[in-house]
């Protein structure tokens, strides 16, 4: 016989799980007792940074991540960043502490009442095992669930009794050794229709979703954009949660706007509209239109039956998007079509005081490693960026897809994690960054060299502008006078600067980029924003 504990760690260890990121509280501590010499614990102080390093570190690693969080007040914590995590499609593994077994049904302290039932809305599966004999087979169910098309987060509640209990040797072995694959190849029927009618077309058009980056198709999605000589626009920034196209390429046309009228405008004229590895749309604000430009079919290929189901309008293939590219792009041959006119150069304006956010990312891309990740929430400032730095390598770029802020400066801390030998820059809002603000003392304690970049405007710019878009007037709670977010991060010994000028900017950021450890610019800048 092995104990439920014993059975677990062996399990994560096959898996390759032995990061686990956590809060610990009084019911996860009979998990972490003898705590195995070959696992790291990174903790974090508040169960949503936690969930955010979490977040981070699975979609930069690709791998299922482990997050254990404190029974019910550490569920409630973490369901903001849970709710980021299934929009970012992080495979994660939530565990919770739960009770003893003994005392749940007279809901002692810290019983979590209806444990699967609290997260359910964000997860992919939710489940507290009947026995402490299931624990196990649960645990690698909710692995093998996050780690499945639509990957996202699984969570098991666990009884703080159950990791003492025993389990047979040969059921702990069998749930063990088990491994679960999930790559759906697309019908080649649909594939060759599609290939022909991109042929067809006579002014079609791409637009690339973060699950190209996610599922490794970068370079089929060129491919593809190069042979049939498409414009390629990106998803909209707002559900965009990474960079599916290099920005830089001569066929990228810019971002969607994020609300059905303009993207009908947008894409007016073109007559097959081919969204890859994205939903159709993440709109935001509303702003009515027609969904389709007169004229023009759409095809989604996503590896979501959700996204194709939910999709207002269009057909949709459901099937691995790096593998469909590849095989349409086996599919298509040579267009003679026009090639699309050259987007801008960047345009970074005149110096001010304060500067624009533009001036500030366009300082930002002069000292920029060619290998750099970019973290972002930083909502005021998202086109300002993604049309100065132009990013143009796989796995560079993570947004909070949700929308929920706080995903962003713990985010980032997970990236580093997880890419130790490339650099990582996180922009952020000085509003942003409180939401996780937390996650700065995880910075420091594991040494982790994210250069935080905060942009300091004073005020929920981004609300400010949607208040506008609404017609809403005098609504409270925008500005943010005289918070002093550099002073916030000496305190959890992070180094930190404030910066006024383009020349010092840029030397600050270069001695981040350089130093050996968690550091934070802080810069002014100009109020106001629009996302289109």
């Amino acid at each position: 016989m092995t104990t439920v504990r014993e059975a677990t760690y062996e399990l994560l260890r096959e898996q390759g799980m032995t990061t686990i990121f956590g809060n610990p509280g009084s019911t996860e501590l009979p998990m972490l007792a003898e705590f195995p010499d070959d696992f790291n614990y990174v903790l974090g102080l508040q169960e949503a940074a936690v969930v955010g390093m979490a977040d981070g570190y699975a979609q930069a690693s690709g791998k299922v991540t482990h997050v254990n969080l404190h029974t019910a007040p550490g569920v409630g914590n973490a369901m903001g960043a849970i709710f980021n995590a299934q929009a970012n499609h992080a495979p994660l593994l939530i565990t919770a502490g739960q009770q003893v077994r003994a005392q749940m049904t007279m809901q002692a302290n810290l019983t979590n009442r209806d444990a699967a039932r609290v997260p359910h809305p964000f997860v992919k599966w939710s489940y507290e095992a009947a026995r402490a004999e299931d624990v196990p087979l649960a645990i690698a169910r909710g692995i093998h669930v996050a780690s499945l098309p639509p990957k996202g987060p699984a969570f098991v509640s666990i009884p703080m009794d159950d990791w003492k209990a025993e389990v047979p040797e040969a059921e702990a072995a069998q749930a063990i050794a088990r491994k679960v694959g999930g790559r759906a190849v697309a019908d080649p029927d649909a594939v060759a229709a599609l290939a022909a009618r991109l042929t067809a077309a006579s002014s079609p058009v791409m637009i690339a979703g973060p699950d190209i980056d996610a599922s490794g198709g970068w370079d089929d999605a060129v491919a593809l954009a190069e042979r049939q000589k498409l414009p390629v626009f990106a998803t909209p920034a707002t559900g965009g949660g990474r960079i599916g196209f290099p920005e830089g390429h001569p066929l990228f046309q810019g971002l969607l706007p994020p609300a059905i009228g303009p993207v009908g405008e947008t894409l007016k004229g073109r007559d097959l509209i081919l969204v890859v590895g994205s939903s159709v749309f993440p709109y935001y604000p509303h702003i009515p239109g027609p969904l389709l430009p007169e004229g023009a079919s759409l095809v989604q290929i996503t590896s979501d039956p959700d996204e194709a189901a939910r999709a207002p309008m269009g057909e949709a293939i459901v099937a691995d998007v790096a593998l469909t590219l590849r095989a349409l792009v086996e599919k298509v041959g040579e267009a003679n079509r026009a090639e699309p006119e050259l987007l801008p150069d960047p345009v970074a304006g005149e110096d001010s005081d304060p500067m624009t956010p533009t001036m500030v990312h366009n300082t930002l891309a002069q000292v920029l490693p060619d290998d750099a990740i970019i973290v972002l929430e930083s909502p005021s400032s998202t086109l300002a960026l993604r049309n100065q730095l132009r990013i143009s390598r796989p796995g560079s770029y993570f947004f909070g897809a949700g929308g929920g802020l706080g995903f962003g400066l713990a985010g980032a801390i997970g990236v580093q994690l997880a890419q130790p030998d490339r650099p990582v820059v996180c922009v952020l809002g000085e509003g942003s960054a409180q939401y996780a603000i937390a996650g700065l003392w995880s910075a420091v304690a594991y040494n982790v060299g994210v250069t935080f970049l905060v942009l300091r405007n004073e005020e929920y710019a981004i609300l400010k502008w949607f208040a506008d878009v609404e017609e809403v007037k005098g609504a409270p709670g925008l500005d943010l006078p005289a918070l002093d977010t550099a002073g916030i991060a000496q305190g959890y010994g992070v180094a930190s600067q404030r910066v006024g000028e383009r020349e010092e900017l840029a030397e600050a950021l270069r001695q981040g980029i350089a130093a050996d450890g968690p550091s934070l610019v802080e810069i002014p800048v100009t109020p106001g924003m629009a996302l289109f």
